[in-house]
């Protein structure tokens, strides 16, 4: 494992414990060039899995691979300052990676994966998931936020809606 710090591939593993969903496990390592000590996570990979990028406008559409960090970044982008604990936003994202390595197809089209994150986050928190809404939809004007809103209220999100 390359350190983080000095770049030096060589570490020891110090400590190793399963994370709290037992979904991955954590390893504290120390850099035996540098001496620094940083964390690593191992998770299961079930298959290889590409997502599919429409480009829109006539354009061909992308490939590229599955990659956990990006719904991580987003999801914690929505969830940002509403208090959410950590753990519950790994469990959303372990499970959306389940459900997209899981499925059976070796291709799945980004689309799917952020109405994954959508439903997900509806259950969360309704403001966290009109956050998400608002860059995954496009929202161009004040009302496209209160027509969904709207939506979000008559299903019955929570409170801070």
């Amino acid at each position: 494992m390359r350190c983080p710090f000095c770049a030096n591939e060589d570490s020891q593993v110090k400590d190793s414990r399963p994370t709290e969903d037992n979904t991955a496990i954590r390893r504290r390592r120390q850099c035996e060039g540098c001496g620094a000590r940083f964390t690593t996570f191992e998770r299961v990979q079930l298959r290889d899995v590409v997502v599919v990028k429409s480009a829109g406008n006539g354009s061909p559409s992308r490939r590229e691979s599955f990659d956990r960090s990006k719904i991580e970044q987003s999801v914690a982008l929505a969830c940002r300052k509403r208090g959410i604990e950590q753990e519950r936003i790994d469990q959303l994202v372990s499970g959306i990676q389940r459900q997209v390595e899981t499925a059976g197809d070796s291709e799945i089209p980004s689309a799917r994966i952020g109405e994954m994150v959508m439903e997900g986050l509806r259950q969360l928190d309704s403001v966290a998931y009109i956050r998400f809404a608002s860059v995954y939809r496009d929202f161009s004007e004040a009302r496209d936020f209160q027509e969904f809103a709207s939506t979000v209220q008559q299903v019955g999100g929570d409170a801070d809606a």
